[in-house]
């Protein structure tokens, strides 16, 4: 269990350590081809010590990696901000924004899918401007104008990710409270259940609603999420949301663990159709 930067630097040192592997090379061999002492390879592949986004380009270019997505992916966990478009855009934001965050919204950019459970609020990467603002505002408090603002601007710009190409593949499953509780008022709320119809209908999208009747479930102790990797299931990652920070869980029977946790949420979800049919309904009573 891990903090974001941590998590982090341990993940990149073990694709790059799979790679130099993969390349038939020792670590003191790759240190050679890159000029370095094999210490530093050492203290990279354990995540001793970060890594410039310089030093993992040569790493990858002496271990003759070729795939971009990979060597994006492995840039960006490097702390590079270089390059444009959604997987860089949150550096704008450094002022406002805590370490933690900033991870989380990096692994989000990269991420090929995401599963989520919801138990409170409307996921990040479907509120409407209004929700986002209340939701923020209650969450953090004695926020000034600017500030608030800013931060409503992040969450809106995360969403880009459903728009990419690929677009991030996101399996959320929301319980009925999320629903029922009414955030920002009548209209924001009825707003935000249309925008959830909506989102319901893209083909990225699945959307589940736990009835209360499913009655006590395995994500009642909270919230989490899953970000998996299409490049690699070794960065795959899992993320518990605190009021305060965010711990990662990146032990593969962690991993199993939540990924059987949300199947089995899901199995006891409604099934994608009856969820768009009961939030419908639910904003037609609004």
């Amino acid at each position: 269990m891990q903090h974001g930067p941590a998590v982090r630097r341990r993940k990149l040192g073990a694709e790059l350590r799979a790679l130099r592997a993969g390349a038939g090379l020792t670590s003191g061999e790759a240190a050679r081809l890159v000029g370095w002492h094999q210490s530093k390879v050492s203290r990279i592949e354990t995540g001793a010590s970060g890594v410039k986004p310089a030093d993992v380009r040569l790493l990858l270019d002496a271990y003759r990696v070729t795939d971009s997505q990979l060597r994006e992916l492995l840039l960006v966990l490097a702390g590079s901000d270089e390059g444009g478009g959604r997987h860089h855009w949150w550096h704008a934001y450094r002022g406002v924004l805590p370490p933690t965050y900033r991870d989380f919204i990096s692994l989000e950019s990269q991420a090929s899918a995401m599963s989520t459970l919801e138990t409170s609020v409307v996921p990040g990467l479907l509120q409407t401007p209004e929700y986002a603002r209340a939701v923020t505002k209650a969450a953090v408090g004695g926020l000034d104008d600017e500030r608030l603002h800013a931060l409503v601007e992040v969450r809106l710009a995360r969403q880009d990710v459903l728009r990419g190409h690929p677009p991030l593949e996101l399996s959320a499953v929301l319980d009925e409270a999320v629903l029922r509780r009414e955030v920002g008022g009548p209209e924001v709320m009825a707003r935000q259940l249309e925008r959830l119809v909506e989102a319901a209908r893209l083909p990225q999208v699945r959307l589940q609603v736990l009835p209360f009747s499913a009655g006590a479930h395995v994500g009642i102790t909270g919230p989490f999420v899953i970000f998996s990797f299409s490049s690699t299931s070794d960065l795959d990652v899992v993320v518990l949301d605190h009021l305060t920070s965010s711990l990662y869980l990146e032990r593969k029977e962690d991993l199993r663990a939540y990924s059987e946790a949300f199947n089995a949420l899901q199995i006891h979800a409604l099934s994608p159709e009856d969820s768009l049919d009961y939030i419908a309904g639910l904003g037609d009573g609004v």
